[in-house]
């Protein structure tokens, strides 16, 4: 670092009850190959003892140094715990993050860091002047299952991230990942330079990730994302669950995109949910009429099905090799990925539905 920088790295960790999980995510960033100078733990509008474990490990004089801030009473969510906790830096540096930060490492308190994920995000960051940001490349936690069901519903959030994971390494990304993003501090003050702030508090934005990521963009600034560079997330246990959060994600897309319309930034997510839906509709109704018919009569007498079957069971499954034999397996045998279909496209089409038709409700 020259004179001018107190601070290479600083970490900002928002917490609302996450007691289960606070400390393990601390501790992957004490155990990082390039550790971060700084860490600013937000614990937001807790009723569990998440405040109290994350002063645990500030305590630890081996960690790296840390500071906990309480907010009991936000009304902005994770945008507001964020923004509080980038207000508390650049009060204590003088103002501005550029007078003595130079990155800003943004991560959820239920996420692990792969050790050497500071270190891989900053050479990254460094081979681009014009790189405002690096996110990382989400893989889920295995072993959690307590039942078949369960087993294959995180499996299939399992093989779902790591298919998304291989395809992130981009020159331009759809959303900065909010279990880990990697921030140039010149890139977040000319946001705040901008608008006054970061991460956009307004009770209707449910993805504040997306939307920062699209300011960042408007603002001249590139994103991207990284395949080494790894954060390894919780899953949804339960059916319910799973769909509350990819509904909450899925709305608050549509949202943002209705609310910026058709630019050059938001097109190719447009197409991508519009494709998405053509292609549910073919995979259910065209495509899974057609493998009904096979199981009656044989491929013998549809030719042209049979090598689109064949194409359907290599294709999904080579897009997975990197987790291995056993996710291979799973969508060649496309059963389970069909199932999976049809939960994805209902959240979809009612997250569609919901931004048209329902108000956001302010949570916290």
């Amino acid at each position: 670092m020259d004179a001018t920088t107190l601070y290479d790295t600083v970490v900002l960790v928002p917490a609302r009850n996450e007691e289960v999980g606070v400390f393990t995510s601390l501790e992957s960033l004490a155990g990082q190959t390039r550790r971060p100078d700084l860490i600013i733990v937000v614990v937001n509008n807790s009723t569990d003892r998440t405040d109290e474990f994350a002063r645990q490990f500030a305590d630890d004089e081996s960690t790296p140094q840390t500071v906990v801030l309480t907010l009991d009473d936000n009304p902005h969510k994770k945008a507001g715990a964020l923004n509080y906790g980038l207000q508390w830096l650049r009060q204590a540096v003088g103002g501005r993050l550029t007078n003595a930060v130079r990155h800003v490492l943004v991560m959820d308190a239920d996420t692990e860091l792969h050790p050497r994920f500071v270190e891989r995000a900053r050479n990254v960051i460094a081979s681009d002047p014009e790189l405002g940001g690096v996110s990382a490349a989400c893989l889920g936690r295995t072993g959690l299952w307590r039942n078949p069901w369960q087993r294959y519903l995180l499996g299939m959030q399992i093989i779902e991230y790591g298919r998304a994971g291989n395809t992130r390494f981009r020159r331009d990304v759809h959303t900065m990942s909010g279990a880990g993003s990697f921030y140039r501090s010149e890139a977040l003050q000319g946001l705040l330079d901008w608008r006054g702030q970061v991460f956009w508090e307004d009770h209707r934005n449910l993805v504040e990730d997306y939307e920062t990521t699209l300011a960042l963009k408007e603002s001249g600034w590139k994103v991207t994302a990284n395949q080494f560079c790894i954060a390894y997330t919780d899953l949804m246990p339960t059916l319910r669950e799973l769909i509350q959060q990819r509904e909450r994600w899925s709305r608050g897309t549509v949202d943002a995109l209705r609310a910026r319309g058709w630019t050059k930034f938001t097109w190719h997510t447009i197409i991508t949910l519009i494709l998405g839906l053509i292609g549910a509709a073919y995979i259910l109704g065209y495509g899974g009429t057609q493998l009904v018919m096979a199981a009656k009569h044989g491929f013998s007498e549809q030719p042209i099905f049979f090598a689109l079957f064949a194409f359907w069971i290599i294709y999904p499954a080579l897009r997975v090799r990197s987790l291995g034999w056993k996710a291979m397996l799973v969508e060649a045998l496309l059963i389970p990925e069909l199932v999976f279909t049809v939960v994805r496209t209902y959240w979809l089409v009612s997250s569609i539905v919901k931004s048209y038709v329902t108000r956001v409700s302010a949570w916290k």
